[in-house]
């Protein structure tokens, strides 16, 4: 008889790599999901399948065009850390659609909704709104049936706490609204910059989860707890259970926005976001030039932690302790691996693969058809890499800080304000662009646009005409810090460039104030002049790469 349990497996974080912040992770039976936040991308909010904790999958997206309108969002803004839970008969999932935010103006407006279904594939219901407080919204449904909403309430007076508190209120499932008094349960600690709430209910007692100390290098979880659903809230004498504040010597760092579940076998994990520097441990954590130093051009990811309670009651990682482990030692459950995602797309199906995902708007064949050419991805020229509202970009999160992408297109431009070509972008003010264009002296031509924290800016000398060329092949090569760009007329034949650019420059803390996304490689074509100019897309290429390969 096979042993299903060789011996114990091991969690290697973190476990969804590359652009997944703010898990919500969910049992349902012997499923485990993670929904995550995705921002200005589209499709909305990722969801992420396991049985076994180590194995994940992306299972789908929980909102698409019927759900949500992101035309004009901010970079960074949209959907914003998504909730998910189950109730015994439905999916509920809660989130924030930001409209506005900044980090030098007071101001955030933000839209909390609520969708429900009774299979996570969907069909996902319409969002019903409830509230525009603030953000970070949970849904917490108590052992007598009643449910209620959970969100960091943002206060932007001058002077005040701008994250002041967590709010509580009563949701009647029948009505579909908000109803009851409105109650601020928790302050938050010294940690300050509160916010993700999650409630649990254990033993008795009802556990408040928060984020405080702000996502970047300072991020920790808070634990409180109260006999009353309503406060007070009694903090945990060891706060913070986890962080990687001060331990610049972690692989994991910006430890925090955590959620909990409980296995089949009774066993308890956290799961949370991190990030890792693309110049690894060791270096400072805080002080001057720290975000320079210390870039995650990956975005903020999740890993997950096994914890364990005390007798006291209280929440501790298994083996002690407040810092993220890499690897952590999974249940006793039976292995569930998936298919290993294909390195290429050919574009030769009739729909965009899960890991696609669109700029703000979602895919339509005004702009994007894999059926007018089949075996081509064909995109229509519209707005500017800079745009808010009508590009036509096609791109996955790049995952690993060693990978190379391509891809082969075929394009003839008639002047230089039509554009085609391989895309890594992280948001409006900061992507790197190889592209076919073309030249009033030169022809076609290969071109390499860059815009650092907004500023524009060509680095190569002088364009390289292409003039007699059908297929152009475009190619990325990532090594740490070091990003490598190259193309050929064969696809085998590389040349490369002469320049060596900053992968740096496409991260959360680098050439802006702060993002929250991180890089995405792909495809996109624009035509300034209004002409919808078309280019075709053969293939593309994603392959991870060991270090210094």
């Amino acid at each position: 008889m096979t042993d299903l349990f060789p011996g114990p497996a091991i969690i290697e974080n973190p476990i969804l790599r590359g652009f997944n912040p703010d898990p919500s992770i969910l049992r349902v039976g012997e499923d485990y999901f993670i929904a995550t936040s995705t921002f200005e991308w589209r499709p909305g909010v990722q969801i992420h399948h396991s049985r076994d904790l180590v194995n994940w999958r992306l299972l789908t997206h929980a909102l698409g065009a019927e759900h949500l309108d992101l035309r004009g969002a901010p970079d960074s803004g949209g959907v914003w850390a998504p909730c998910l839970t189950h109730d015994g008969e439905l999916f509920h999932l809660i989130f924030t659609d930001v409209k506005f935010w900044s980090e030098v103006n007071a101001f955030k407006d933000s839209h909390n909704f609520l969708t429900t279904a009774t299979n996570i594939l969907g069909p996902w219901s319409e969002p019903v709104y409830l509230n525009s407080s603030g953000f970070d919204p949970s849904l917490f449904h108590d052992a007598d049936g009643r449910k209620w909403l959970l969100n960091a309430l943002w206060d932007h007076r001058q002077g005040k706490n701008h994250f002041g508190g967590i709010l509580l209120q009563e949701y009647d499932p029948a009505a579909r609204r908000l109803v009851g008094p409105v109650r601020n349960i928790f302050a938050g600690t010294e940690l300050r910059v509160t916010e993700a709430p999650h409630l649990y209910r254990r033993d008795g007692w009802h556990y408040l989860m928060t984020a405080e100390g702000g996502t970047a290098y300072r991020h920790a979880v808070t634990m409180a707890r109260s006999r009353d659903l309503f406060g007070p809230y009694e903090v945990d004498p060891n706060n913070p259970m986890l962080t990687s504040a001060g331990r610049p010597e972690l692989a994991l760092q910006k430890a925090g926005h955590a959620s909990l579940v409980e296995t089949t076998g009774g066993e308890w994990f956290l799961a949370h976001l991190c990030g890792r520097p693309l110049d690894g441990p060791g270096a400072p954590p805080d002080g001057p030039g720290a975000g320079e130093a210390r870039r995650c051009n990956l975005g903020r990811e999740t890993a997950l932690q096994a914890v364990e309670w005390t007798p006291e009651g209280w929440l501790r990682l298994r083996g002690g302790g407040n810092s993220p482990l890499e690897r952590v030692t999974a249940p006793r459950l039976p292995a569930h691996p998936w298919p290993a995602q294909a390195e290429l797309d050919d574009f030769d199906g009739p729909n965009l693969s899960e890991h696609w995902s669109t700029l703000r708007t979602p895919p339509d064949p005004s702009w994007l058809s894999l059926l007018e050419r089949p075996g081509f991805l064909r995109l229509r020229g519209r707005e500017s890499p800079s745009s808010h509202n009508r590009q036509s970009l096609v791109a996955r999160r790049l995952q690993a800080q060693h990978a190379v992408a391509s891809t082969a297109l075929e394009f003839e431009p008639q002047n230089f304000q039509q554009m085609a070509g391989l895309i890594l972008y992280y948001d409006s003010s900061n992507f790197i662009y190889l592209h076919v264009t073309r030249d009033e002296a030169l022809g076609k031509v290969i071109n390499v646009s860059c815009v650092e924290g907004g500023s524009y800016r060509e680095p190569l000398a002088n364009p390289l005409p292409i003039d007699s060329w059908k297929r152009v092949h475009l190619r990325a090569t990532f090594n740490g810090s070091s990003l490598r760009l190259a193309y050929a007329d064969d696809g085998h034949r590389w040349r490369d460039l002469d320049l060596e650019l900053d992968a740096g420059q496409l991260s959360d803390e680098a050439g802006h104030l702060l993002g929250f996304t991180g890089t995405f490689v792909g495809v996109c074509a624009q035509d300034l002049s209004g002409g919808g100019l078309h280019a075709d897309f053969d293939a593309f290429t994603y392959r991870e790469l060991q270090a210094n390969s």
